[in-house]
């Protein structure tokens, strides 16, 4: 469980760095699913899963802010 969240996690911030604009909705939803299912099933805290979705969409936001501005 912990290394399938890690594996989603990477592709989505990989995702996020290639730039890719589509395919980064799904494997961010996967990455958030993922954190979610981690939490609640004990496999990591649920302050850490929340630390990382707030740290993977600022990343998202960050990417998407400058070619919207």
């Amino acid at each position: 469980m912990r290394s399938a969240t890690r594996t989603f996690v990477r592709k989505a911030e990989a995702e996020i760095a290639a730039g890719e604009s589509n395919p980064t909705a799904e494997a961010i939803r996967q990455a958030i699913s993922a954190l979610d299912r981690a939490a609640k099933k004990g496999v990591i805290h649920a302050n850490n899963a929340a630390r990382r979705k707030s740290r993977l969409m600022k990343k998202l936001n960050k990417q998407a802010a400058p070619a919207s501005a």
